[in-house]
């Protein structure tokens, strides 16, 4: 019985599938023998142009040893964590005033995800000038009066990445809204009107039963969030180009660099393999919990 079932199961949906061949062939082709590569040539001292002389792990040492390695490593740290904390709050608590029916909701969901429609150099840029002490922030409250006051993150190096997760915060919060609101849309009605006549307040009903509820929605969040967090460079070449100085270096600058202005192409791949790496320690779980649980459910 179970043997003339699974006949039946993979000849379900089988002219999606053939459909589905060339994109399957494609990915993997493009993106799985191009990581390959990249992973392969990590382990060569390719320069300009790639070639086979393997230095085994003498480009992941130096990789490792460099400071301005180490700096993109702590900056993204500092961005991925907040910016995953902060985006997952803002849009949680947007999507819930929003999910209360006000008026206008069209026009402030519009609104707020606007800025996601921007790219991120134009976004880099805007925030560039906003930030700019000269005719930004600090000047217009210094022009009000409060002479003293001083607001200028991109320039000053112990706070510049902050500056960065300002703008990244400002373009992504729109999206993660979005996200949060139709998980919001799809709890059942008679969930709210059961605690409404148990007489449990709305925040113990969102903290203890709607957010547990919305656990794919959360989760799904989070692997998209973090994938961009991974790979942000348009914002910070707009804003700052790294600097102060290094002050503002991410992962995806540095490889970069080395590749195409530093002609160390050896280096370069290096640093992409472990961005991969990171990336792969995001998506393997996530795909884990997401189908893994599903087929041992």
């Amino acid at each position: 019985m179970a043997a003339s079932g699974r006949p039946n199961q993979l000849l379900r949906n089988l002219n999606a599938k053939i459909a589905a061949i060339p994109m399957v062939l494609t990915a993997m082709v493009i993106f799985v023998g191009c990581s390959a590569w990249t992973i392969v040539y990590s382990f060569t001292n390719s320069k300009l142009l790639p070639r086979e002389k393997f230095v085994g792990f003498d480009q992941y040492e130096r990789l490792w040893s460099t400071s301005r390695w180490i700096v993109s490593i702590e900056n993204l740290l500092i961005y991925g964590i907040l910016s995953l904390i902060f985006s997952l709050i803002i849009g949680f608590v947007l999507a819930a005033l929003l999910d209360q029916k006000i008026r206008y909701e069209d026009t402030f969901r519009t609104i707020l995800l606007y800025p996601f429609a921007l790219s991120f150099i134009v976004t880099g840029l805007v925030w560039q000038w906003v930030l700019n002490p000269e005719f930004g922030v600090q000047s217009i409250i210094r022009s009000l009066g409060w002479e003293s006051f001083t607001f200028d993150p991109l320039y000053n190096a112990d706070i510049a990445i902050y500056g960065i997760l300002i703008a990244g915060l400002w373009q992504g919060t729109g999206l993660i809204m979005c996200l949060m609101l139709a998980g919001l849309r799809g709890i059942d009605e008679d969930i709210w009107k059961a605690s409404r006549v148990d007489g449990i307040p709305k925040w113990k009903t969102y903290i203890f039963i709607v957010i547990p509820m919305m656990r794919p929605v959360f989760i799904t969040t989070i692997v998209i969030v973090a994938s961009g967090i991974v790979r942000v460079y348009d914002l910070v070449v707009a804003q700052t180009g790294g600097g102060p100085g290094i002050a503002t270096e991410v992962p995806a600058k540095y490889v970069y660099d080395y590749m195409f202005q530093g002609q160390n192409l050896g280096q370069g791949f290096a640093a992409s393999t472990m961005m991969l790496l990171t990336v792969s320690i995001v998506i393997i779980p996530w795909a884990y919990l997401e189908f893994g649980g599903k087929k041992r459910g």
